[in-house]
């Protein structure tokens, strides 16, 4: 993986690109181009380009509202004397973090390195936090679980008609917001798994309700998938000595029943399922240690069954 600093796209691509926005506009305010030069520690050729409009530039800032406000804000204060190149420092200064926050930045920067996406990056915003390193590594585990999924031998037979999903959770999760799992859910296409995007977190519904509960019964469980209710894999799962549990799909709080049959069983099952209800699909959810493990389960069930 190529090492690319978000740095150097401010100089190679931001910078340029403000700094021809600002002589344009002071220009407009009727500064010299000797007076631009020195504002902006550039030569007076170079503004004589910028002002010309042949310094090229990256449109995804010189179209980006906040940064043109910024320019516009400094422009102001420099032409008229409210404003030194201290203080036009502090507002680029500020733009730039905010541009790295999810902004035309942190986009160049997944761009310059692909590595990034689906990551979750963050550490412009927040550099080496622990919180964020948890959240990329649950994000890392999702994205490779849905990956070995889809290589995965006949596993296009059991996907439920409403799809498949894979999920992950934090470490002591609160709610939904803390699992991440697949936006749209993953689906069959034409004997295929079709993974329409990178996983987020507070992406699914259905797999977050059985994983919050478990994890709450078991800490230790933290990965979660659903397939279709197929009673080959069911026996595949008794031969193999795996515990299932059945419970029932038409409860309104389904965490809360979850939570209840698990603890009534003395922990979390390897393999939950119900057989479906009025308007509901028969569903089993796998379980495991993360979302790896939940699939490596599903791919040894698979191949007992075959």
């Amino acid at each position: 993986m190529s090492l690319v600093l978000p740095s150097e796209l401010v100089v190679d691509r931001f910078l340029p690109t403000v700094r021809a926005m600002l002589a344009t506009r002071l220009a407009d305010r009727g500064m010299t181009q000797q007076e631009i030069a020195a504002n902006l520690g550039v030569t007076q050729a170079a503004v004589s380009k910028y002002v010309g409009g042949e310094s090229g530039g990256d449109d995804r800032f010189r179209n980006h509202p906040e940064t043109v406000a910024t320019v516009d804000r400094i422009a102001d204060g420099l032409s008229s004397g409210e404003m030194d190149g201290y203080d036009a420092l502090a507002e680029l200064l500020s733009l730039i973090r905010s541009l790295e926050d999810r902004g035309p930045i942190c986009e160049l920067h997944e761009e310059e390195m692909p590595a990034l996406q689906g990551l979750g990056c963050d550490l412009c915003v927040r550099g080496l936090d622990p919180d964020v390193r948890a959240e990329r590594d649950v994000l890392a585990d999702v994205r490779t679980a849905a990956r070995t999924l889809a290589t995965v031998p006949e596993i296009s037979g059991y996907v439920p008609n409403v799809g498949t999903n894979i999920g992950m959770c934090l470490p002591d999760p609160d709610d939904e917001t803390d699992v991440a799992a697949i936006p749209g859910r993953i689906y069959e296409l034409n004997g295929r798994l079709e993974i329409p995007a990178n996983p987020e977190f507070g992406a699914s519904k259905h797999v977050s309700t059985a994983l919050l509960a478990a994890s709450d019964v078991d800490p230790n469980i933290r990965g979660a998938l659903n397939i279709a209710t197929d009673d080959r894999l069911l026996e595949a799962a008794q031969e193999r000595g795996l515990a299932t549990l059945e419970f029932d799909a038409d409860y309104e709080d389904r965490g809360a029943h979850l939570r209840s049959r698990f603890t009534a069983h003395g922990g979390v099952p390897h393999v939950a399922y119900h057989r479906g209800a009025f308007g509901i699909e028969p569903a089993t959810y796998v379980f495991g240690t993360d979302a790896e493990a939940a699939v490596e389960r599903v791919r040894e069930l698979v191949a007992t069954e075959s």
